[in-house]
C-alpha cells in the first residue's frame, strides 16, 4: 500500500527545499532528453510564498517554460513532498552591449586590435592596408 500524504503532512515550499531537490529535478528532465527545459532550470529560480518564479530569456524560453509548468509542478510535489504552489515566469530580456555593435570596417578593425594586439604588428610587417 502506497502512502498518500494528507495536506497536513505536506511541507511548505521553501528556497532551501527546492535547492536541495533541484539536482533530482534536473536529472528527470535530462533523462527525458529535454535539454531546453534543463537550461531554463539552470537559470535563476526564486521561491516566494507558495510560488516559484522562473527567469526566462526571450520568448522562445517563455514558450518552453509555459509548456513544462504542469510537469515541473508534479515533479517538485512528488520529489519534495510539498503542498500546492504555482509557477510564474519572469521575462528577462538579454542585455545588449552597445560596445559589441560594430557597424563600419574601421570599428571592426579597432575592436580586433583591442582584442589581438599582435594584429598591429602583422599589419606593419606585411604592409597590410588598414584604411577601408
Amino acid at each position: 500500500m502506497e502512502f498518500v500524504p494528507t495536506t497536513e503532512s505536506l511541507l511548505p515550499l521553501t528556497q532551501e527545499l527546492l535547492d536541495r531537490h533541484l539536482p533530482q529535478i534536473l536529472e528527470h528532465f535530462k533523462n527525458q532528453k529535454k535539454n531546453l527545459e534543463s537550461v531554463i532550470l539552470n537559470q535563476s529560480i526564486q521561491v516566494k510564498e507558495k510560488e516559484i518564479v522562473l527567469q526566462v530569456m526571450g520568448h522562445m524560453q517563455e514558450e518552453i517554460a509555459e509548456k513544462m509548468k504542469p510537469e515541473l509542478i508534479a515533479i517538485i510535489r512528488q520529489v519534495a513532498g510539498v503542498g500546492p504552489f504555482r509557477v510564474t515566469l519572469e521575462l528577462k530580456e538579454e542585455i545588449v552591449d552597445q560596445k559589441t555593435k560594430l557597424y563600419t570596417n574601421s570599428d571592426k578593425f579597432i575592436y580586433l586590435l583591442d582584442k589581438h594586439p599582435a594584429l598591429k604588428e602583422f599589419t606593419k610587417k606585411f604592409g597590410l592596408e588598414t584604411d577601408f
